[in-house]
């Protein structure tokens, strides 16, 4: 995790920070409280607080008692910041997508395939896409909705197509480092372009896609055959944004651009939100007052101070036990732990604290070489599918289904997951171990 990660991650002893500095033990227990009580916020939002509202607290608690010393917790947010504002652009691509219709457009378009399996097929596809590109935001927050409409729309059961939106915003945002902020991070550190990025991973999100989709099949099999020949006349297709899907991909493109030039690709997607913001602006479709919103400052501040308090965590001794059992090299067993190390992580902690934690302890470690940080990837991606706590993304989309009366079972989501994730960790892990040693 760039210059804070390759000074290590072994605890700082009382004569390398600051006198009065809280060390050792106390600095310890203390980096662990902040994060349980930032991780419980972000899951369970008492009140609808904004998941900032202790995340930044919390970092500013490990800055000033010495936790951790500030000249590091600037370094973890220089490091952040460039991450964070590409996340931001990106949140702003999406909202004005959504608000010229592009979503409402895609969903139409669903509505003519007619039977249940066909739209199944369809919200696969289009899930998998929207994730890839705009990221799994986009995914559970816009398409979410326009697929549960959709499906009711028609008179089928809304149950599969739906939970296909969660579960490809996780296992489906593999493909590129704009597909989830995970991936950004590990972009990061992993010392690929762009283009090597997707060249490594498309064979691993291709192999999961695969699992989930033949998972969905046999599982929601009674869902499927319920809702045969009982659609409605499909609506009237409304005309496709072409501006807005014309810097979408042209956006895209500079991604691959900047990428092989050697700029962060913010740069790309930060010009891309520009020229959506100031059209949207021009036409008297947005204001920039929801413009500002849509770039979710407050999780933003979330992430960062997330970021800070991890640090605090890593370097307080979380790291060298970690450290400890993280397997070396890239060899398939080497990779497979990794993954399963990754999986379950996330799961216990939710995927962006994992992701953080594990590769400050590759890289202090010397082993952040892209097998093993994809490897973490492929597990803190598709592991969240597992539990509602793995992933924001998975939480945001439970709360959506709820204010629609459809809130999902904990024991289905979890046989579903059950069914999915550890096939899909294993085979995507096997399809990048392929592709590193062709």
């Amino acid at each position: 995790m760039g210059r804070a990660a390759s000074e290590g991650t072994p605890p700082l002893s009382a004569g390398s920070i600051a006198s009065g500095a809280l060390a050792g033990p106390p600095a310890e227990v203390l980096s662990c409280v902040l994060l349980a009580a930032v991780l419980i916020t972000a899951i369970t939002r008492p009140r609808r607080l904004p998941e900032a509202a202790v995340a930044v607290p919390a970092a500013a608690l490990v800055m000033l008692t010495g936790a951790l010393p500030l000249h590091q917790a600037r370094i973890e947010a220089g490091r952040l910041l460039p991450v964070l504002a590409f996340l931001g652009a990106i949140l702003v691509l999406a909202h004005v997508g959504q608000r010229d219709g592009l979503f409402r457009a895609a969903g139409a378009r669903l509505a003519r395939l007619g039977s249940p399996v066909r739209l199944l097929r369809g919200v696969f596809g289009l899930a998998a896409a929207t994730t890839a590109v705009l990221s799994l935001d986009t995914t559970v927050v816009l398409l979410t909705p326009v697929v549960h409409d959709t499906a009711i729309r028609l008179r089928v059961r809304p149950k599969p197509h739906v939970y296909a939106c969660t579960h490809l915003a996780n296992s489906a945002s593999l493909l590129l480092p704009v597909s989830n902020l995970t991936n950004l991070l590990a972009f990061s550190v992993a010392g690929l372009t762009l283009v090597q990025f997707g060249g490594l991973m498309a064979a691993p999100w291709l192999a999961v896609i695969a699992v989930e989709y033949l998972a969905f099949r046999w599982f929601f099999a009674g869902d499927l055959a319920a809702g045969q020949g009982a659609g409605r006349p499909a609506p009237p297709v409304p005309p496709v944004p072409r501006f807005t899907l014309a810097v979408l991909a042209a956006t895209l493109a500079g991604f691959v651009l900047t990428s092989l030039v050697g700029l962060n690709p913010a740069w790309a997607a930060g010009a891309g939100a520009l020229v959506l913001a100031v059209w949207a602006l021009a036409r008297g479709t947005d204001t920039m007052a929801s413009l500002v919103r849509a770039a979710s400052i407050p999780f933003l501040l979330f992430v960062l101070g997330l970021g800070i308090v991890v640090e605090a965590v890593v370097r307080g001794g979380l790291g060298s036990a970690i450290a400890r059992v993280t397997p070396a090299g890239s060899s398939l067993l080497a990779l497979l732990a990794l993954a399963g190390l990754a999986a379950v992580l996330a799961n216990l902690v939710n995927n962006l604290p994992a992701v953080l934690v594990l590769l400050s302890v590759l890289h202090g470690s010397g082993l952040a070489g892209p097998g093993p940080v994809l490897a973490v990837l492929i597990g803190v991606d598709v592991g969240p599918n597992l539990s509602y706590a793995g992933s924001l993304a998975t939480l945001l989309w439970r709360r959506l289904l709820a204010d629609r009366d459809h809130a999902p079972d904990l024991a289905e989501f979890t046989r579903l997951g059950l069914l999915t994730v550890p096939a899909g960790v294993v085979l995507a892990t096997v399809a990048l171990w392929a592709v590193l040693h062709i």
